[in-house]
């Protein structure tokens, strides 16, 4: 496979680059070499986007952030209440199994 040389300048497409006879390429390194010029030009739009919304983030995403905090405190809070729950259960019905004469470890 053959190499073109490197552009001056990164912002050209590989079909703006000068190349001579000798160095010319086939249609599929061509199609490659387009597609990463695509992938670039998408990285650098995708790298602006992320640069502006670090900077400021966007009303709505922080109100669903809030929302999402809100939801998680409640998750996390019923989730204690239900381990509290199944402690409670497991030391009353241990206490009643002692009670009925069966034998039980205790727990220091």
């Amino acid at each position: 496979m053959s190499t073109t040389p490197a552009p001056a300048d990164p912002a050209l497409n590989t079909s703006q680059t000068s190349v001579s006879p000798a160095e010319t390429l086939t249609p599929l390194e061509q199609e490659v070499l387009d597609e990463y010029a695509r992938l670039l030009g998408n990285l650098n739009n995708m790298s602006t986007i992320l640069a502006e919304l670090s900077v400021n983030p966007s009303a709505e995403i922080l109100d669903a952030l809030r929302g999402l905090e809100r939801k998680t405190s409640l998750v996390f809070t019923l989730l204690k209440a239900s381990v509290y729950s199944i402690v409670l259960q497991q030391q009353i019905f241990g206490e009643e199994g002692a009670d009925g004469g069966s034998v039980s470890r205790e727990h220091s």
